[in-house]
């Protein structure tokens, strides 16, 4: 499910990604690296890209690196009952990817697909441990986005026991736009299909469809194809009991 469900959440994310991008480059690294340990860094960190559709990861693969977001978006999700799909969160750039799995000594948990065309930094396991131990502002980055993520997944237990799907579409839509932007035309920067935004919600793919016409008929939204702009925000804001 998707995790950022309230604004103080969402601007602690944006503080920590901040964080993330102002130590994570050549010049911060060759500030506070040695040599030698710079070298190494170069040396190994490669670029990489995943067409859109792409897989980056799968479920019980072994970390064998971490990846840095420089452009672009991902889905983390994996498989529940009956090989149903459930996607977990979105990540974009700035963000990082496969270190949870690779800090826990498990194999990946999830699996990690490109929703759009990526570039991204690709880390080796052991070069990515050896920088946590030897550089304190990246661990201190790392242990704030572990906490963090623990803390929104609590909060989407509760997001989902206790509002109605309605309330959780009008939600998840104010907070895909918050967190991924929107193009020029003002459509949410992600494009999804029914049945993604149905097990993002937990509910039947039916019902995310018939609630996302309704919420056409009450010009709330406005799609195309599979995009979606939000033209009442006023009112979504109302109807989800949301608090931006």
């Amino acid at each position: 499910m998707l995790i950022n469900v309230i604004k103080m959440s969402h601007e602690k994310q944006i503080m920590i990604d901040q964080s993330l991008k102002q130590i994570f480059n050549d010049e911060a690294f060759k500030e506070r690296l040695s040599e030698e340990d710079f070298q190494r860094y170069k040396n190994a960190v490669e670029k990489v890209s995943f067409r859109k559709g792409e897989m980056m990861f799968d479920e019980q693969e072994t970390p064998r690196t971490v990846f840095y977001i420089e452009n672009g978006t991902a889905k983390l999700s994996k498989l529940g009952a009956y090989g149903k799909e459930q996607i977990l969160r979105f990540i974009k750039d700035g963000d990082m990817i496969g270190y949870r799995s690779l800090l826990c000594g498990e194999n990946f948990q999830a699996k990690a697909e490109a929703m759009t065309d990526i570039e991204a930094l690709m880390i080796p396991s052991d070069l990515f441990m050896h920088l946590l131990e030897i550089d304190g502002k990246l661990s201190f980055v790392m242990l704030q986005k572990v906490a963090f993520e623990l803390g929104e997944s609590s909060n989407t237990i509760t997001f989902l026991a206790q509002k109605t799907v309605r309330e959780r579409l009008a939600e998840i839509l104010l907070l895909l736009e918050q967190k991924l932007g929107t193009d020029p035309e003002g459509f949410i920067n992600i494009s999804l299909t029914r049945e993604e935004i149905a097990n993002i919600i937990g509910t039947a793919t039916e019902s995310a469809i018939r609630l996302i016409s309704e919420f056409k008929q009450d010009s709330l939204i406005e799609t195309e194809g599979r995009n979606i702009k939000i033209l009442n925000h006023e009112k979504l804001i109302k109807l989800g009991h949301v608090t931006l």
